[in-house]
């Protein structure tokens, strides 16, 4: 069978953001590296197919590859995440099956504010919120109380959240949405801050899906806050990275586990992610309040995902054999 595993590459000069986003945006050519090692590894006729500026020539590159199944890690389309969705959205017009959510999961949970009120009207737990878009004034938050959170309406990787995305009083929450609108060029989400233990809960699957063992991260006392900031996530020599680290399995008794599966699975089905994702999740006072559902995670081998998948029995190969196997099966069903 032959794999051609996308990923997209990143423009000289980014559309939005700052010049430290790079290290996330490249990212996905090392994820897409390690895919494509480990289905070789597995028997499978894998090639790299890039996806640069030029959109013709990736559709000419995939037919002259001609593949059985495209593993998708593109994250956008030449620096603009926010085209994640029409990416995905070429492969079933050249009938080609593709691993991960499809292009409704990735657009829904990209937006941020759309995901929260289906949360919300399912019953499911997510911090209260506001949006304030660029041009409006900050409203007064009623019924929200400092400290608040805020952070970018449509980005992943951490894009945008910093230190000072905790907000103590109302000329630091002002502050922090004027950051948000001049560098994200976008709507900004204030939240509650949830104070309590933070979860990611990576699963597997499609409407039943299977939770690996969800993981902790464990903030350090030094912290400002104890949240995971972009430097957190992708600064490896930072303070802030060596400060908040996984622990997986999370330490959890055996209602916290339930309440963790119960509101991951409903969240990761009402959003319709397929073959894998993750829900972070913040748990207070034994409530599991969804901050974010991930339907494209990263799937490198160091990456959150993948070490849940191990300490649950799942190699790397097999992880990425599993995921290439679904989307063979919807293309070849039994």
């Amino acid at each position: 069978m032959r794999i051609a595993v996308c990923f997209n590459r990143v423009p000289e000069i980014l559309l939005r953001g700052e010049e430290k986003d790079r290290i996330s945006e490249e990212g996905a050519e090392h994820e897409a590296a390690s895919v494509h090692s480990a289905l070789a590894e597995r028997g499978f006729d894998a090639v790299l197919v890039p996806l640069g500026g030029s959109i013709p020539e990736f559709l000419g590159e995939l037919s002259r590859v001609a593949p059985d199944a495209v593993f998708n890690l593109c994250e956008g389309f030449w620096g603009d995440s926010h085209l994640e969705m029409q990416v995905a959205g070429l492969f079933p017009l050249l009938s080609l099956s593709s691993t991960g959510s499809g292009p409704f999961a990735l657009g829904l949970t990209q937006d941020k504010v759309l995901t929260k009120t289906l949360l919300e009207a399912h019953g499911v737990p997510t911090p209260a919120w506001r949006v304030v878009a660029p041009g409006q004034t900050v409203p007064d938050c009623g019924g929200l109380a400092f400290p608040l959170f805020v952070k970018p309406r449509s980005e992943d990787a951490s894009l945008g959240i910093g230190m000072e995305s905790v907000v103590q009083t109302a000329a630091e929450l002002e502050e922090r949405v004027a950051y948000i609108h001049a560098t994200y060029a976008q709507d900004a989400l204030i939240e509650a801050f949830i104070d309590g233990r933070e979860f990611n809960v990576a699963l597997l699957g499609h409407e039943a899906p299977v939770m690996l063992p969800p993981s902790e991260i464990v903030f350090a006392g030094h912290l400002g806050a104890p949240i995971v900031t972009y430097e957190g996530k992708w600064e490896e020599e930072s303070d802030q990275y060596t400060g908040t680290l996984p622990r997986c399995p999370a330490p959890l008794e055996p209602a916290e586990e339930a309440a963790l599966r119960g509101v991951a699975e409903r969240a990761y089905v009402l959003c319709g992610l397929r073959d894998y994702g993750r829900v972070d999740i913040r748990m207070a006072h034994g409530v599991p309040y969804v901050l974010e559902v991930n339907a494209n995670p990263d799937i490198s081998p160091t990456a959150g995902l993948a070490r849940s998948a191990r300490v649950g029995g799942i190699p790397y190969e097999d992880l990425i054999e599993r995921i290439v196997r679904d989307a063979l099966a919807r293309k070849y069903p039994a």
